[in-house]
């Protein structure tokens, strides 16, 4: 069975491992391990009498819960089939413009839906070596690499747009400098770097960009008072598009819910585009009563910052490897050994799932992600991770 690119294979893991899928300790899908909350779980039980009634095609309920949580109007809230639906959606918009310039390492989604519509691609390194604790605050630009000329990686069945090399723009405030009605893609805090970039240093993309789409599936792991989200800015840039998820931080990958947040002509222009009702009754109802659930977000808020400190200190102390500093519940790590050969003697030995980062060609073999778990999850971890390269240190 081929492993697939994104995290969370359990099928593949548990036949590698030889054992159930159940055994096995996902850290490969940075799913949150406090839920599903059980307001949610009583949601969905409550709709299961009107499973034999179509959902409401406009979703008025969904999105008037969505408007009031995130204080803008609903017209400018789309619901999707988890936000890779809407992703799809957006490829078809960012096809259109003379090229898409990618923030890399790049979550691989992106590059399915620019090839599904032939689009044409810029890539720009985000720079690893900057700690997340400069950008909140303190820097005044994206950290991207600071090498003259940005080299740009083909993709694989991607054109790429001319020149082979962009330069910088001397502005401090905007090193990326983009050719003409040019869009910009990326996700803030960073997969799989787990960086935080500030509202500021992505304000001067949305005066550069014909469009700029800011995907924050991850922005709900930090709290109100901490959070860089550009929802408050949709209304005065037409040209910007938020993504979220509801799956990542309420732990429900398996229903598949997201929503956009932009300008409602867009949004209208993509309802015409795609399949009526992408969205599950019990999917809707769980995002409801998950956007009510303030004491599970509380909990999650109060519970990360500890647990993602404890497990990076224990990562760090461990021979070989190095994390990288995040503000999301999953690190990134740098790895002395192969990452690859490492999973397989995790998923052998311990029946523990990383995510090898493969799948991001600038990270290669040498790093790794893991999601942040419970403490006993983490603790295991990180005694297999000891065990496992104390032979090799």
């Amino acid at each position: 069975m081929q492993q697939q690119a994104h995290g969370g294979n359990l099928a593949w893991a548990a036949a590698l491992a030889g054992c159930p899928p159940d055994a096995i300790v996902d850290f490969s899908a940075s799913i949150s391990p406090l839920g599903p909350p059980n307001s949610v779980i009583a949601a969905i039980v409550s709709q299961f009498g009107n499973l034999r009634h179509y959902p409401d095609p406009d979703y008025r309920e969904l999105k008037l819960a969505l408007g009031h949580f995130h204080q803008i109007a609903s017209e400018w809230i789309l619901p999707g089939n988890g936000s890779a639906e809407l992703l799809t959606l957006l490829g078809r918009e960012l096809a259109q413009l003379s090229a898409t310039i990618l923030i890399t390492p790049a979550f691989g989604d992106y590059y399915r839906t620019l090839a599904a519509y032939n689009a044409k691609v810029l890539e720009f390194p985000v720079d690893l070596k900057t700690e997340n604790s400069e950008l909140v605050g303190y820097s005044p630009h994206l950290p991207i690499s600071p090498s003259p000329h940005l080299p740009i990686y083909p993709s694989p069945h991607l054109p790429i747009y001319p020149p082979p090399h962009l330069p910088i723009s001397p502005s401090p405030h905007l090193p990326i400098s983009p050719p003409p009605n040019c869009g910009l893609l990326l996700n803030n805090p960073h997969n799989p770097t787990g960086k935080l970039f500030t509202r500021d240093s992505i304000l001067p993309y949305l005066e550069e960009f014909a469009l700029v789409v800011v995907d924050e599936a991850f922005m709900d792991f930090l709290p109100p008072d901490q959070e860089q989200s550009l929802i408050g800015l949709v209304q005065e840039y037409e040209n910007l598009v938020i993504l979220r998820s509801l799956t990542k931080f309420y732990s429900l990958p398996g229903l598949r819910l997201g929503y956009a947040i932009a300008h409602p002509h867009r949004l209208a222009k993509w309802q015409s585009w795609r399949d009526p009702w992408p969205v599950n009754t019990l999917a809707a109802a769980a995002a409801i009563a998950a956007l009510q659930d303030t004491e599970f977000q509380e909990h999650t808020w109060k519970w990360l910052p500890t647990a993602r400190n404890q497990l990076f200190q224990g990562l760090a102390s461990i021979p070989g490897l190095q994390p990288l500093e995040g503000a999301a519940n999953y690190l990134l790590v740098e790895s002395q050994q192969s990452t690859s050969q490492l999973q397989a003697q995790l998923l052998q030995q311990y029946q523990i799932l990383i995510r090898d980062c493969l799948s991001f060609k600038e990270l290669g073999d040498r790093f790794f992600r893991v999601a942040v778990r419970s403490e006993s999850d983490n603790q295991r971890l990180l005694t297999a991770l000891k065990s496992v390269l104390s032979a090799e240190f």
